[in-house]
């Protein structure tokens, strides 16, 4: 038996708890102060490390920055898609995509708010292998959004004339809102307001087809009158 192989295991948990530390740390910082206000001297400082020790997890600023977006990306998926995967497609899912994500900036898993949303407005303008991250990641939801209002559609939850992108962009927007007013207004009532858009706007997107379904009832029952 290998008497080196505990050792090495060992090791091996250290340097991992010792990253996730890292990152839990460069997360919040990134949310609040930016991806550009995270340095290996402020982290080494913060938790009690040595500058050699942070940069051999990383080996550059830029590779910080990408490893804390990835981590951030973690956390989403746990605290956001998760929960709505879990639930039956199409307008349900949709439902739930919204509210777990409006739940995740309100309980401030992060203290700036939505990290993809900060990171986002600094990086907007940077060109660089970080700003195309964030861009993708930041896509990918926004198309998920859109994907689930094109099934919805197919599925006959919403009506056929719904315009997909520009429902996922709006419903986007409502929760981007949210978190703006939060953070910069310590404005609580923006959940309650973004709440209120979404089921509305919801709502408008199934309203044609409910009133479609309504008038076709309405012409049975008079055609049944007449044969009766």
């Amino acid at each position: 038996m290998n008497k080196s192989r505990p050792t090495v295991l060992y090791h091996t948990h250290q340097a991992t708890k010792t990253r996730s530390d890292i990152l839990l740390l460069a997360m919040d910082i990134a949310s609040a102060e930016g991806l550009e206000g995270l340095s290996i001297g402020r982290l080494a400082t913060e938790l009690g490390m040595s500058k050699t020790g942070i940069f051999a997890h990383f080996g550059s600023k830029e590779e910080l920055q990408l490893a804390t977006v990835d981590a951030a990306k973690e956390v989403f998926v746990k605290e956001v898609v998760q929960p709505a995967v879990a639930t039956d497609r199409g307008v349900k899912r949709l439902r739930v995509m919204l509210a777990t994500w409006l739940g995740y900036v309100e309980r401030v898993v992060f203290r700036g708010g939505c990290f993809f949303a900060a990171a986002s407005a600094e990086f907007d303008s940077r060109p660089g292998r970080v700003r195309d991250q964030i861009a993708a990641l930041t896509k990918s939801w926004l198309k998920a959004i859109e994907h689930e209002i094109v099934f919805a559609q197919s599925a006959g939850q919403f009506s056929s004339g719904v315009d997909a992108a520009q429902l996922a962009f709006e419903l986007h927007a409502y929760v981007q809102e949210a978190n703006w007013a939060f953070k910069l207004f310590s404005d609580k009532s923006a959940f309650r307001r973004a709440r209120r858009a979404i089921a509305s706007r919801l709502s408008s997107a199934a309203g044609n087809r409910q009133h479609r379904r309504g008038r076709t009832r309405g012409r049975a029952s008079r055609n049944g009158r007449l044969t009766t």
